[in-house]
């Protein structure tokens, strides 16, 4: 047996299909000391329960030890800083106002579906729903005017190609740069508009928030709030249904899901069972004190990666996990949204996209049907988040 050190990112058999070597790393040693993209030694945790920890395991921060905390006011934090914006953001991002939010979202997908059919096939789906859907949500999730919505647009998708393009050039990481700090100042034009005129968007609930020991969330962490909401909600949602679409007309499980609505609801988690990690994956973490990872030990200032296409891939907690078996019964939940303190708060607000997406097309091209195979998909794969640059279809 090898005992050299592998090097990531580990070769996969197809755009869908996870690296082998997860497999192999999570039977045979599921902490595993591994070299980074950067070149750095780090730790891969691979098996369920490992990655279950580390996600809940406040040892394990989101930075560095010693890394101070100024000029950060995101969610992407650790200790108190980050408990006091999680509860603040949480009082406004509450189930019942996402829910409120999905007549509206299953409404936009059905326009958008028929817009498709209306115009015939073939069609493009990341251009025709995943993309167009996904920044509509985000726009009323933050109020964005109707008259700016083209800029807003326009700003998004300078941002996502920036994040999916980077070469790690100069030139294309100061693109990167230029098109965060684009969306940055847009949002901070939109915080102060929202203070003069508040509505009834999630953004001015954000502002209302106050708390009498936490007081209220200051502009730059609004505009931190906004700007992460705007990234991680499109490109993570446009990839979702894209990819998850490709997954269900393969699985030739989208014919009939618009009559079934538990039936509809398995699929979605189990999309998101194997999307876990093949579009995105959870931040590294670092440990600030030194710990033990099922038997390893872990010093503090080691970097520790997860990886939720193993962890959801784990025979142990899912039975035949390769299948794609909607309504399977398992040890727990999948992991793709996290677990502890970083779980996603916009979970509830992928699975209404992801349903309404399935609904619409189900309902009104459930004879949808992909022009090339899978695995002839061109996939991107940026710093943060990976999705199909296209999915050809027809009906």
């Amino acid at each position: 047996m090898s005992t050299t050190q592998p090097s990531l990112p580990f070769g996969r058999p197809g755009p869908m299909r996870p690296p082998p070597l997860y497999a192999e790393l999570r039977e045979r040693t599921p902490v595993a000391a591994v070299t980074a993209p950067d070149g750095q030694r780090a730790w891969l945790v691979t098996s369920y329960d490992a990655v279950a920890a580390v996600l809940a395991d406040p040892r394990l921060g989101m930075a560095p030890p010693g890394t101070a905390a100024e000029g950060n006011d995101t969610l992407f934090q650790d200790g108190e800083p980050h408990l006091r914006l999680r509860r603040l953001v949480s009082k406004a991002f509450t189930p019942r106002s996402i829910a409120a939010q999905g007549p509206r979202i299953h409404r936009q997908a059905a326009e958008l579906v028929a817009a498709l059919a209306a115009s015939g096939p073939p069609a493009d789906l990341v251009a025709g729903l995943a993309a167009p859907l996904s920044i509509q949500v985000i726009s009323d999730l933050l109020g964005v005017a109707i008259d700016e919505r083209e800029h807003f647009h326009l700003l998004v998708e300078a941002l996502g190609a920036a994040e999916f393009f980077t070469d790690g050039s100069e030139e294309s990481i100061a693109a990167a740069i230029r098109a965060w700090q684009d969306l940055s100042g847009y949002a901070a034009g939109l915080v102060a508009a929202k203070r003069r005129a508040l509505g009834d968007d999630l953004l001015s609930a954000l502002i209302r928030v106050r708390d009498t020991d936490d007081g209220r969330l200051s502009d730059e962490e609004l505009i931190g709030m906004a700007t992460t909401l705007i990234a991680a909600g499109y490109q993570t949602a446009r990839n979702g249904i894209s990819a998850g679409t490709v997954q269900v007309v393969t699985e030739g499980r989208l014919a009939g899901l618009a009559d079934v609505p538990e039936q509809l609801d398995a699929v979605v988690e189990e999309v998101l069972r194997h999307l876990g990690g093949l579009i995105a994956e959870p931040f590294p973490r670092w440990a600030h004190t030194d710990l033990e990872l099922h038997g390893v030990p872990i010093a503090a200032g080691d970097l520790v990666l997860v990886r939720l296409e193993a962890a959801n891939r784990d025979p142990r907690q899912f039975a035949d996990p390769d299948r794609f078996l909607p309504g399977r019964q398992s040890a727990g939940p999948h992991l793709t949204f996290g677990r502890g303190l970083h779980h996603c708060l916009g979970a509830a607000l992928a699975r209404i996209e992801l349903t309404a997406a399935f609904h619409a097309l189900a309902g009104q091209l459930p004879g949808l049907r992909l022009q090339v195979p899978p695995e002839d998909l061109e996939w991107v794969r940026g710093q943060t988040d990976a999705g199909p640059t296209a999915v050809p279809v027809t009906w």
